[in-house]
């Protein structure tokens, strides 16, 4: 597995996004919008549209980093990270996006990927995921990965978010 900072290739990433997003609808009981497109609005007709929107992510290279993971040379997820202003006050990065490929899900891909993510940075880390019966792999990932990498020192809570109700982890990664 590796990770890299993608300042090119954005492309790569965008690819995968409608994957992420298809994985999310099993969470959310979504459906894609008229044009079978998973977004909130059927002002999304194309991926293309869909792509413009994601630009932001190269547009800030100093607050926003967007990491591809390959695996053997090839695409296999992305981990899209936010530094304020785009995070919730007293928070220094926030996993925005994360996402592997289901036919390598469960060997500690993921995990590994997340680790070198948290490496990356040092300060005050939060996240969300979904905290529905839905979610249960997730919740139970998010949970062994913190636990591992912090030892255990992390806060976790239920709650609103500007996402809507979450489950959200929060740590401190300055003492590791």
């Amino acid at each position: 597995m590796r990770l890299n900072y993608c300042k090119t290739h954005n492309y790569i990433i965008k690819n995968l996004y409608p994957f992420y997003l298809y994985d999310l609808s099993g969470h959310y009981d979504r459906f894609p919008n008229a044009h079978g497109i998973y977004e909130d609005s059927d002002d999304f007709q194309t991926l293309s549209d869909q792509y413009k929107v994601q630009n932001i992510w190269w547009e800030k290279p100093d607050v926003l980093f967007p990491f591809l993971i390959k695996v053997n040379g090839k695409p296999a997820g992305f981990i899209l990270i936010a530094s304020p202003p785009y995070c919730n006050k007293r928070i220094d990065y926030f996993v925005n996006e994360f996402f592997l490929i289901q036919s390598l899900r469960g060997q500690g891909i993921a995990e590994q990927a997340a680790n070198q993510v948290f490496e990356q940075f040092e300060g005050n880390w939060e996240l969300f995921t979904n905290p529905s019966e839905k979610n249960i792999v997730g919740q139970k990932f998010w949970r062994k990965t913190i636990t591992n990498y912090t030892n255990g020192v992390y806060k976790e809570e239920k709650g609103e978010t500007f996402d809507g109700y979450k489950l959200i982890f929060r740590f401190n990664n300055l003492r590791k």
